[in-house]
């Protein structure tokens, strides 16, 4: 099989190395193989912004997040499969994907799921953080381990990209990794939001999911400016304040705490972006509405783990 990612190397593993492996690139998972002695299998990743990519390739296996794994880490992750060689049953909240190559499904990393090959397969596993991606969380609660054609509407954009990003990740710059990040995270969001118009055959999602989505969007697209709030978002939307706090409390949030996260994340960004090098960590906080420097620094070490200089001299360190 040929690989999509790092493609000089080829070097299969024994069943425990590749279950650490495993493991180790997304979360805790139980595995098990009717065939360990003859067990060969490979794990490549790379980082695209806050995306991460990792082609698996490898034996017949079950793969499963279980409670026990769970308690043991739960960070709060989505992770797409995208079916690239053989088959795979995706299981979760009482629904099976049968992925053939070409289709992708979504799938939630603070509940259990099975993932269950038969045969010899190579598979493409994008991972990222939930508040990432911008459709509603009852939304995905609907779609997760359900199969989306790799051929068929937004599917069979998302499914080309995203094969053409295994094959390019490996040489992308820091800067370009970055935005890669980002077109596909709203790619991956515009797909399932499709999606959510066509579950049971309902009619298009919710009021309230597109008002979200709506909602979300009209942020995005402000988040520069520092007079962004409550009274402003929910004037241009026509709804009350309270209406509008109750939208983000049905999601677990508030609508402060988004702004300040998607400020944050691209905040991360920049640093991340040799364009602005030369721009001081204090400017990049406030472009984005940080204007205090000692408090942006607070705040990105506690979302990011490291100061905002720190981060931006490993993800963008100086050549030449």
């Amino acid at each position: 099989m040929s690989s999509l990612l790092h493609p000089g190397d080829q070097r299969l593993v024994s069943f425990d190395e590749f279950r650490e492996s495993v493991s180790d690139a997304f979360v805790p998972l139980e595995m098990t193989s009717d065939d360990h002695d003859d067990f060969r299998g490979v794990v490549r990743g790379a980082a695209v912004g806050a995306v991460r990519v990792t082609e698996i390739v490898a034996a017949p296996h079950v793969i499963r997040r279980t409670p026990r794994t769970i308690r043991a880490a739960n960070p709060d992750y989505f992770k797409l499969g995208l079916q690239v060689r053989g088959r795979c049953v995706l299981t979760q909240d009482g629904r099976e994907a049968a992925l053939a190559p070409g289709d992708f499904s979504i799938y939630d990393t603070t509940r259990p799921y099975q993932l269950s090959f038969d045969d010899r397969f190579q598979m493409l596993v994008v991972m990222f953080p939930r508040n990432l991606l911008r459709v509603p969380s009852d939304g995905i609660a609907q779609l997760t381990a359900s199969r989306v054609s790799g051929t068929h509407g937004l599917g069979a954009l998302v499914t080309p990209l995203l094969r053409g990003l295994g094959e390019q990740i490996a040489d992308a710059s820091p800067a370009v990794a970055v935005h890669l990040g980002d077109a596909v995270l709203d790619l991956v969001g515009a797909a399932f939001a499709e999606q959510l118009h066509l579950v049971d055959g309902r009619a298009p999602t919710s009021r309230r999911n597109d008002l979200w989505v709506r909602v979300t969007a009209f942020i995005d697209d402000r988040l520069a400016d520092r007079e962004l709030d409550l009274h402003s978002i929910a004037a241009a939307h026509h709804i009350s304040v309270r209406h509008l706090q109750k939208l983000f409390e049905a999601e677990g949030d508030t609508v402060s705490a988004w702004i300040r996260r998607r400020r944050l994340e691209r905040c991360r960004r920049d640093l991340a972006d040799h364009r602005y090098r030369d721009l001081p960590v204090s400017a990049i906080g406030a472009r984005w509405g940080f204007v205090d420097a000692a408090h942006f620094s607070r705040l990105f070490k506690n979302t990011h783990g490291s100061t905002p200089g720190t981060y931006r001299a490993e993800a963008a360190p100086l050549t030449g």
